[in-house]
């Protein structure tokens, strides 16, 4: 089984819910608040209700592993989380099913299965619910018009972490597009005359870039081959077009290479803090 190493301060904690993962970064914390010697990095992955969307997120795992938390109602998608975390040897636990086994073994069987049904129906939720709607359907520059309506854009080469940041900020309630950059491909134009959001430039040293890109399936990646997306020459080219733009443009640039989602996200709301 995998564990940590002594010489480490920290661990990689994954929650993966079919809604906000507010109960999961619940126990988690009250959990990992018990080691003192440790620090958990925490990896949050919202609103996984599709096999689509879970493939991704056990990718990302596997590169990364540690201990997984998951409160997922769909049977399927909870044996797929279990499986896969049984052969990637990584240690995982489904948070409510032993809860609600003991109410069904008082209360008898639930009426149903029903995703989220512990929280409140308060402005807040119905916030940080709007800001993940938006950002889902905001991925990967779909909709950049609808760029006003937005709180923070993100902007980077393919894998400086742009997805997995904004949905983690799309939890904490601001609405976050992001946009790729492709090598010699112009940007949307809109981004020139937008004024409300603040666009931040996602970057990374080309090392980081490579090594995470080959532990990836090329899938549908837009604009590339299969060796020119792996190519450190190439990648060094991507990057250096994409820090000429941040800087042409003025626009603020965090290095993701050793940071964590969390910490890149800290760092792009201290941005945001400081914008107002």
């Amino acid at each position: 089984m995998y564990s940590v190493d002594d010489k480490k301060n920290y661990f990689h904690l994954h929650l993966i819910s079919d809604s906000t993962g507010e109960t999961l970064i619940t126990v988690g914390r009250a959990a990992a608040a018990q080691f003192t010697g440790t620090r958990a990095l925490e990896h949050i992955y919202p609103l996984i209700r599709s096999q689509k969307q879970l493939e991704p997120v056990l990718d990302t795992i596997d590169g990364a592993p540690g201990i997984v938390l998951y409160t997922v109602v769909d049977p399927q998608l909870s044996l797929m989380i279990h499986e896969r975390c049984r052969k990637m040897n990584i240690p995982s636990v489904s948070v409510l099913e032993p809860v609600i086994g003991l109410f069904q073994s008082f209360l008898g069987p639930p009426s149903k299965h029903r995703v989220g049904a512990q929280h409140s129906l308060n402005a807040e939720y119905f916030r940080r619910m709007e800001a993940l709607n938006f950002t889902m359907e905001h991925d990967d520059g779909q909709l950049p018009e609808d760029i006003e309506e937005a709180d923070i854009v993100l902007v980077g080469i393919s894998r400086t972490s742009k997805t997995p940041t904004s949905i983690y900020l799309a939890n904490r309630g601001y609405k976050t597009i992001n946009i790729p950059i492709v090598y010699n491909v112009p940007l949307p134009q809109v981004l020139d005359t937008t004024h409300h959001p603040l666009i931040v430039g996602l970057v990374a040293t080309v090392e980081r870039i490579a090594q995470v890109r080959k532990s990836r399936v090329l899938g549908t990646t837009k604009g590339y081959s299969g060796d020119e997306y792996v190519d450190r020459v190439a990648i060094a080219e991507e990057m250096k077009f994409a820090r000429n733009i941040c800087a042409r443009k003025n626009w603020p640039i965090i290095d993701v290479s050793r940071r964590s989602i969390e910490e890149t996200a800290a760092a792009i709301l201290a941005l945001a803090g400081n914008a107002r």
